[in-house]
């Protein structure tokens, strides 16, 4: 069960790409704190109280007639627990980096710092940012970095050994832009982890992973809260050929 608390965050900083949406602080309600457990760890996750209450602010509302943008980030979803069970079960070397992309509430970059990983956060909603670098210090970590990131248009020279990615295949359109980002970010003979709730575009990203030389492997993936609801989906292990 969840908190609620009072919205504590930092006030909006001027942020250089402007035409990217920012979801008003003023639009939040309240402040939810979660306990969230995860592969036997205990995490603590601020969220956004009551998220559709997200869609009446004008700002929000003008987000999604420009680009079909909805503030998504203001929830836990499941896949975020797969992923993060994902790293939590793994074994990493010391200091790997790795950017989480689509971060939002920033659950598997905070699992990856606790187990040694070197971690980006990077969103296109620069209050998503506010909330997963939030929850970083609120797990006791502060050696992290953010980003204000579009995948759509990944900048040039940026490239991680590691991508974490969990939840981003919601729309068919997603697909092709995220194969993209995927060569464009990852480092040869890199590795993408990315978890989805097996959602109807799953078998176009197989198909385009395939057709854009990516190596991948597949496998079941569960989350939910001890004696809660599991939700299925899938854990994609993702390669970049050297």
């Amino acid at each position: 069960m969840g908190t609620a608390i009072a919205v504590t965050m930092e006030p909006n900083q001027p942020v250089s790409q402007g035409s990217l949406p920012e979801t008003p602080l003023e639009a939040l309600r309240g402040v939810v704190r979660d306990t969230v457990i995860v592969a036997g760890q205990t995490f603590k996750i601020e969220r956004p109280d009551d998220s559709d209450l997200l869609l009446e602010h004008p700002a929000v509302r003008s987000a999604f007639v420009a680009d079909d943008y909805l503030p998504y980030w203001a929830d836990l979803w499941p896949a975020a627990r797969m992923l993060a069970a994902a790293i939590l079960r793994e074994t990493w070397p010391p200091g790997l980096r790795a950017l989480e992309i689509g971060c939002g509430l920033g659950l598997p970059g905070v699992a990856a710092l606790s187990v040694g990983i070197r971690v980006t956060f990077s969103d296109y909603d620069a209050t998503a940012l506010r909330f997963a670098a939030g929850n970083a210090r609120l797990n006791g970590f502060t050696d992290f970095e953010t980003l204000r990131l579009d995948w759509r248009s990944p900048p040039e020279g940026l490239r991680f050994p590691l991508i974490l990615a969990s939840d981003l295949v919601y729309e068919l359109r997603n697909v092709d832009p995220l194969v993209h980002a995927f060569g464009k970010l990852l480092e040869p003979g890199g590795l993408c982890l990315l978890t989805d709730q097996d959602r109807v575009p799953s078998q176009q990203l197989r198909q385009k992973l395939a057709e854009e030389g990516f190596s991948f492997t597949s496998q079941a993936a569960k989350a939910g809260e001890p004696g809660g609801r599991r939700v299925r989906g899938t854990l994609y292990r993702i390669t970049l050929p050297r």
